[in-house]
């Protein structure tokens, strides 16, 4: 502590000697210091009015600086908006441009105008309000677009839905004219065709061309459009390459796909009255054509709007529907006018359609089952014709008076008979009316139904081998069936019958002459393979059989009405000794009637004859063995017996050339022997003889003499004259019993064996 005090005292002296020594400076430097305070005073009152001054003085400098400045920065701010209207300027016009664009209803350039926007103007100047408001309007045109786009659209579907039918009417049209201009070049370069007249069903030959004629489409030519001018494609190339342009082609395909199929099932679904006039299928046809040309047009302007197995399967949904359609609409057609009518307009369909590349052969196949229906309704028109030929006929052969009258016969029926042709005017030819005009509507229907065969692209041969069918079904059902009615019709009798068995004969003979109608219509030769021959030869044999059957039975049916005039008195005690009134008749009805079959063919007048005779004998055998028959005497068997021997007498006559030796008279054969047996009571003999081949009563049968011979015992217990006969000869009594016991036990002995 010493030592720090003694430290102390140390510093603080030389702290006294420091200040000390700088104290008077410190006097001098506050006395000039003093001096300075009264300059200063002075310096800043000169300051402050310098200052005064200068203020004064650099006020307006100061305005004019301010005032150039705020013109700087107006001309900075004006080179700016400048810069940037000239930014936005380009942007504006183009939204302006894209407006107008929309109002012209160019819409494609609209959206290139909105792409440009969005890629180039707009970014550059994005930062502005006006800007943002534009982007967001781009998507809402964009989508208004593609709405107005799809309205146009549907109205353009619209449009060709309402326009199909006329540009179908007008590429069937088109292609009838190439069909016909081909079909006019052909029969030039092969002559004259099938080189015979094509008749219709009314008599008039049609032209080949439906209607449609050469001279009406030269007089029409300049009226005939395209499809293009019938309708504006504009809008359908527009919306898709506006789709294209938006992504969205996808969409728009699908839409316009979608929407044709609904249009093709509108199109396929007929009316449910089509089927009644030629009209409506043409416009059906007409329809169905203007679709496919119009989707035609789409597959070919436009690249994968519509593609090809797009068209092929709407086509083969047409197509089954088309099918099913006119073969149920062509079954309820019964005109075969109508039904010619619809082949050729599904000819003309098919022509056109195959000419768009579309696929037609089951269209063609189609018609192969329409041809059949077409058959049917002729079958069924010429049956109408074959019966009134039939009602109408007089069943008596033709009268012709002059060398005229027989050439106009033979020119519509192939007729030659050398002894006819010497014969003297007037004179007659063997057939009836009928018979010509049969030939004349036999050969109408194959023209009718080659009318079918026309224009379905198929051979000669094969046209041929159709009309042979058809004619066959003509000639084996139609006008079989009418021959089979119109002979057993009640009111024709043997006269018409014969003169019908006359008439099949010529008709059969006329077949070869068809056949030959026919090769000359197709040009085919009948020795060709497979070709089909008629059938003619049969149906009229048929039908000769049959008449000649109806014959025997109306002969039997005569015969039966006379035996039903007989009314024999069983119980006569002897016989008149002329034959009964009812059997001359009948004889004379069956030789007057025999008469008229001169002109039959001989068996079948022979088998007539032979069939008369044994349906008599058997009708008397059946009167004489009747069961209700209780009693006969023998004066009844010898005036029965007497009737016989008249039967034998027309018999042995000839009524029938042909016969030989006693052959007709053997049809009597049995009722002889058993009536020669009562007549001469030959008991002995029959039994003695029985079962011998030399038996002369070998045709009697036991229990058939054996019924009559009751009838006779009966009849001789009750009746007086028997009585006394009785009394008086009883041995012969005795004899009637021993020969009905010897008969019973032949009859068993028969009935065990058998």
């Amino acid at each position: 502590m010493e030592k720090l005090d003694i430290r102390i005292r140390n510093h603080d002296r030389e702290i006294e000697k420091m200040c000390n020594f700088h104290h008077q400076g410190f006097v001098d430097a506050i006395t000039e210091l003093l001096k300075v305070r009264a300059d200063a005073e002075k310096l800043m009152g000169q300051v402050t009015d310098t200052n005064r001054r200068l203020q004064d003085a650099g006020r307006e400098v100061t305005a004019q600086t301010e005032e150039v400045i705020r013109c700087r920065i107006q001309q900075r701010n004006m080179a700016t908006t400048v810069e940037k209207l000239q930014l936005c300027i380009p942007v504006l016009e183009m939204y302006s441009k894209l407006k107008e664009q929309l109002e012209s209803k160019r819409y494609y350039a609209a959206l290139k105008t909105m792409e440009q926007l969005e890629e180039v103007y707009i970014p550059r100047v994005s930062q502005y309000r006006f800007c943002q408001i534009m982007a967001e309007n781009l998507p809402k045109l964009r989508e208004e677009i593609k709405d107005i786009s799809m309205s146009d659209l549907k109205d353009f579907l619209e449009s060709i839905r309402k326009h199909s039918d006329k540009i179908g009417e007008t590429a069937m049209k088109q292609a009838q004219q190439h069909r016909t201009f081909n079909s006019a070049v052909q029969k030039q370069a092969s002559g004259m065709g099938y080189g015979k007249p094509l008749y219709s069903l009314n008599g008039q030959i049609p032209s080949q061309n439906n209607g449609l004629g050469l001279e009406d489409d030269d007089q029409s030519e300049e009226e005939v459009l395209t499809a293009q001018d019938l309708v504006d494609f504009s809008p359908v190339y527009r919306c898709l390459h506006i789709y294209t342009v938006l992504g969205d082609r996808e969409t728009f395909e699908n839409y316009y796909r979608k929407q044709r199929k609904k249009q093709a099932r509108l199109v396929l679904q007929p009316q449910s009255n089509m089927h009644e006039t030629v009209a409506g299928y043409r416009r059906y046809f007409n329809q169905i054509v203007g679709f496919f040309v119009v989707e035609d047009h789409i597959l070919h302007a436009t690249q994968g709007l519509v593609t090809r197995a797009f068209t092929e399967e709407i086509w083969n949904m047409a197509l089954s529907k088309i099918i099913a359609v006119l073969r149920t609409h062509s079954s309820y057609c019964s005109d075969p006018d109508l039904v010619l009518e619809l082949k050729n307009l599904i000819v003309v369909f098919a022509d056109t359609l195959q000419g768009y590349g579309f696929p037609v052969n089951r269209l063609f196949d189609l018609l192969f089952e329409i041809r059949d229906q077409y058959n049917e309704t002729l079958l069924k028109k010429w049956a109408l014709v074959f019966r009134e030929i039939f009602d109408l006929d007089n069943y008596s052969p033709i009268p012709v008076e002059t060398e005229e009258d027989y050439r106009s016969v033979i020119s519509r029926f192939p007729f030659h008979d050398v002894e006819i042709e010497k014969q003297d005017f007037p004179k007659k030819l063997p057939m009836s009316q009928s018979v010509p005009q049969i030939y004349i509507q036999v050969k109408e229907f194959i023209y009718a139904s080659l009318k079918f065969s026309e224009s379905l692209h198929r051979s000669s041969t094969e046209i041929d081998d159709m009309l042979r069918k058809s004619t066959n079904l003509l000639l084996t059902r139609t006008l079989s069936g009418c021959l089979q009615n119109l002979i057993k019709k009640p009111h024709i009798g043997l006269t018409e019958l014969v003169q019908i068995i006359i008439n099949t004969t010529h008709l059969e003979q006329a077949c070869k002459y068809l056949e030959d109608f026919i090769t000359n219509i197709t040009n085919v030769s009948p020795e060709t393979a497979h070709t089909t021959r008629l059938y003619g030869l049969s149906t009229f044999k048929d039908a000769r059989h049959a008449a000649e059957g109806e014959i025997y039975t109306k002969l039997n049916q005569k015969i039966d009405e006379f035996i039903q005039l007989a009314d024999y008195e069983w119980g006569m005690p002897e016989s008149d000794g002329r034959a009964s009134g009812y059997l001359m008749d009948l004889i004379n009805f069956l030789r007057s009637t025999f008469q008229v079959f001169t002109h039959l063919p001989g068996k079948v007048a022979q088998t007539a004859c032979m069939s008369a005779c044994k349906h008599l004998s058997t009708s008397l055998m059946q009167m004489l063995l009747d069961s209700e028959l209780k009693q006969i005497t023998m004066g009844a068997i010898q005036q029965f017996n007497l009737d016989v021997i008249q039967c034998e007498l027309f018999a042995s006559s000839e009524p029938v050339p042909g016969f030989q030796g006693d052959t007709l008279q053997l049809a009597f054969i049995d009722l002889r022997q058993l009536l020669d047996l009562f007549m001469v009571w030959d008991w002995s003999t029959y039994l003695a003889d029985y079962g011998q081949p030399s038996s002369k009563y070998l045709r009697v049968n036991p229990s058939t003499a054996l019924a009559l011979l009751e009838k006779m015992k009966d009849t001789s217990k009750k009746n007086h004259i028997f009585s006394q006969f009785r009394k008086n000869d009883r041995d012969k009594q005795k004899l009637i019993e021993t020969v009905v016991k010897q008969l019973r036990s032949l009859v068993n002995g028969m009935s065990q064996h058998s």
